[in-house]
């Protein structure tokens, strides 16, 4: 089995880096998963997870997922697709307010999602572009799922290859490309928008996809939310510290030492 691509041999050889294949280029025990999600693909749809806060909603109705399977046909009930991350907003956060979903049906959820995110990988740019075409014989393909059946408000894509933002808007039944001055979005169905966040996530500071409030600032995870809280009790505690030491108390002073 040959690789997806030619690998040009130089001399001197080039770096291993450079020539030995990437995950893309090598086959998968899975013939039709032709080869497996990277870091990035884990790492970014947590982030959106961790701060899709839509303020109109209660968390409780706020779902959302990566990689998992949406069943999207009552008349064809195996098929589906795989987005990196979808949210939905106006849904219980457990199926039937009990239970965490093995996967998501439109059925017998009866919302469908509101945003859905791909994140471009060189396997499957075209198809997340809507760059292919349905077969004869086939399921739709994503595009046509996304825009013509589930009629999702809002598609975006994101590649971190070329850190190029594309948000797509179900306009008269067709997805239109908005036209950025900014690589973000701003979404006045649920208050809240979409951007490219320079920062540090899980250890690696890079542009991250990130959501972000009504003033512009960006929705924090649970960790910064501790930490903040933290920060403002050390200044709350080195607050009282000068106070007290302007009235001529040392806070450092334990007032049990003076008993013995």
């Amino acid at each position: 089995m040959s690789f997806a691509r030619h690998i040009e041999q130089t001399d001197p050889p080039r770096p291993a880096r450079e020539t030995l294949p990437t995950m893309y280029d090598l086959p998968s025990e899975d013939p039709e998963e032709p080869g497996l999600p990277d870091e990035f693909h884990d790492f970014q749809p947590e982030l959106l997870r961790m701060t899709f806060q839509p303020p109109a909603y209660p968390l409780e109705q706020v779902f959302s997922a990566s990689d998992m399977n949406l069943y999207y046909d009552v008349r064809h009930p195996n098929r589906y697709k795989r987005p990196d991350w979808f949210g939905v907003v106006g849904v219980s956060k457990l199926y039937e307010g009990r239970d965490l979903r093995l996967s998501y049906v439109i059925w017998q959820e009866g919302v469908n999602p509101f945003v859905v995110v791909e994140l471009l990988s060189p396997d499957t740019e075209a198809e997340d572009l809507g760059r292919t075409e349905q077969k004869d014989n086939q399921p739709p393909t994503k595009w046509q799922v996304y825009e013509q059946i589930l009629r999702i408000p809002y598609y975006v894509v994101f590649s971190r290859y070329t850190e190029r933002l594309q948000v797509f808007r179900l306009q008269g039944g067709h997805y239109q490309e908005l036209d950025l001055s900014e690589p973000k979005v701003w979404m006045p169905e649920i208050a809240l928008g979409l951007g490219l966040w320079q920062g540090e996530f899980a250890g690696i500071n890079r542009l991250w996809l990130r959501w972000y409030d009504r003033k512009g600032n960006w929705v924090s995870t649970e960790a910064e939310q501790e930490r903040q809280r933290a920060e403002q009790e050390r200044r709350r505690a080195e607050r009282l510290a000068q106070q007290l030491r302007a009235l001529g108390i040392d806070p450092d002073d334990d007032p049990q030492s003076d008993q013995f």
